[in-house]
């Protein structure tokens, strides 16, 4: 994958995005339109609009930034879909005018801003766009390393009589880099998707937080608000204005 760039995940898995991941907790939306408090809500790296979509149904305006042209074409074809304003380009950027009273980037998509510094620039940028009161919501994975034999994984997601699905991993423990293939094999051939992340434990997300002026004010287990604990597979992480 030496050719991967930031549009590569989305427009090599936006065919089967929705098919694979089209369930959530029906807690997600109830939480982010609590933060959202009424105001206007951006998501970074909306994707296929899995949760921008029923959020904006809900009541919520919702905009939209993303790397892939595949992702933003299938969110733009679906039943409201059209009435999301999503801007082509690497959310850490945030190019974007205005503020917002809810920014938030959920299932492990920060992860996908592959150098600490492209990460920290997401964060500074969202400080700028977040509104006085606002919140900047993270939803990640709790790295777990343990789950890796001499720096790699090879992982069985689905076998059924037509197709099996694996998840192939290598650990980059330096570079707190992971870079998988999601392998489909069928009688009609291989395919592939591949993905690359850069794992962040929640402590240097706080200080990357504090760096660009903001702080933590809450950290769930999940979207019911369970205690985060040594126990929790991921984390949802709330940042607001430091005083």
């Amino acid at each position: 994958m030496n050719t991967y760039q930031e549009d590569t995940y989305g427009d090599r898995i936006a065919g089967v995005y929705d098919a694979w991941y089209a369930e959530y907790d029906d807690a997600t939306l109830v939480t982010l339109r609590e933060l959202a408090q009424g105001g206007r809500a951006l998501e970074l790296g909306i994707g296929t609009g899995r949760i921008a979509l029923p959020l904006q149904q809900s009541g919520v305006i919702v905009d939209g930034i993303d790397a892939s042209a595949a992702m933003i074409a299938k969110l733009h074809s679906k039943s409201g879909g059209d009435k999301i304003s999503v801007v082509l380009g690497n959310f850490a950027d945030v190019a974007v005018a205005g503020e917002y009273t809810l920014i938030y980037v959920l299932f492990n998509t920060f992860f996908s801003l592959l150098t600490q510094e492209e990460q920290l620039r997401c964060f500074r940028n969202v400080a700028q766009h977040l509104g006085p009161q606002g919140s900047f919501v993270v939803e990640a994975f709790a790295p777990d390393l343990s789950r890796f034999s001499d720096h790699q994984a090879v992982r069985a997601v689905r076998i059924s009589e037509n197709e099996v699905r694996l998840d192939a991993s290598q650990l980059d423990p330096v570079n707190q880099q992971i870079t998988s293939q999601h392998v489909v094999l069928t009688e009609q051939g291989i395919r592939l998707y591949p993905v690359k992340l850069r794992y962040v434990w929640p402590a240097e997300l706080d200080l990357m937080a504090r760096l660009a002026g903001l702080q933590l004010k809450y950290r769930w287990g999940n979207w019911r608000k369970a205690a985060f604990t040594a126990d929790s597979g991921k984390h949802v992480s709330v940042y607001e204005h430091a005083e």
